[in-house]
């Protein structure tokens, strides 16, 4: 039988410590953001200031790296949001042979190492004679973004009983009608939980950017460029503040879409 004592201390020590260690890094970033002091990482703190913030977001760089962040993350939100829940109304409407194998190649890009899908899109892009560019970011992202959108949609198929779209069907609705007024408002927060994972994680991606960005220089390739100028440190604090804000939201906010549901958004991953 188990204790209904709670945790030990020993545990909840372990606990903590693995909290710290995980989220001490990110709170530095944090509060050297607002550092007056210009050196880096001075310590202790000098005072409190947001000039950094108006001279960060004054920049035609930073700016134009935020643009296109946003601009690729929201493109390959769209097209994996699209791509994941057909193929999700696929392997739950219909028994077909391979349908398993599917369904594990569909994981497959999160699952593989970045480096290699990096690598391997960037071959089939050169071999469609597609050179790097805006077009194989957003491509590219969205190939390991339609994970965590099938994963949520999935999920909550599976927990929707087959006898209700029979019983649309049976009460004259054509399969457009049934999908509009019966399994898209089932699955709403599924798949906006979903879209919302997929642009954090769309966001700060950096290793498949690196092979198929070309020229472009999204945010976290900039923050990337900005480990050879010491003199940028508190410009560099602010950005990476502003990259773990824009993934950190989107995933509390996917997590209060689904925590009262079975389903865990983001299993994929």
């Amino acid at each position: 039988m188990h204790s209904n004592n709670g945790a030990s201390p020993l545990l909840k020590l372990l606990a903590w410590c693995g909290l710290a260690l995980l989220h001490l890094p990110l709170l530095v970033i944090a509060l050297y953001a607002f550092n007056t002091e210009s050196a880096a990482f001075s310590f202790p703190l000098q005072g409190f200031t947001l000039q950094w913030f108006g001279m960060a977001l004054s920049r035609p760089d930073v700016l134009a790296a935020i643009g296109l962040s946003l601009q690729v993350a929201a493109l390959a939100t769209l097209l994996a949001m699209i791509l994941g829940t057909l193929a999700a109304l696929a392997i739950w409407r219909h028994s077909f042979f391979g349908r398993d194998g599917i369904s594990m190649l569909l994981v497959l890009p999160i699952a593989l190492p970045g480096i290699i899908t990096g690598l391997a899109l960037l071959a089939s892009f050169k071999q469609l004679g597609i050179e790097p560019g805006m077009l194989t970011l957003v491509v590219s992202h969205a190939t390991f973004c339609v994970v965590v959108v099938f994963n949520n949609v999935i999920a909550r198929f599976r927990r929707t009983s087959l006898t209700l779209i029979e019983a649309s069907m049976d009460l004259g609705a054509d399969g457009w009608q049934t999908f509009r007024y019966l399994v898209l408002p089932n699955i709403a927060t599924a798949l906006l939980a979903g879209g919302m994972l997929a642009f954090a994680l769309s966001f700060d991606e950096i290793i498949v950017t690196t092979f198929t960005a070309g020229h472009e220089k999204t945010l976290p390739i900039w923050l990337l460029g900005q480990l050879t100028r010491p003199r940028d440190v508190p410009i560099t604090n602010v950005v990476a503040l502003l990259v773990m804000l824009a993934t950190v939201l989107p995933i509390l906010g996917a997590y209060y879409l689904t925590k009262d549901t079975d389903g865990v958004a983001g299993s994929g991953k």
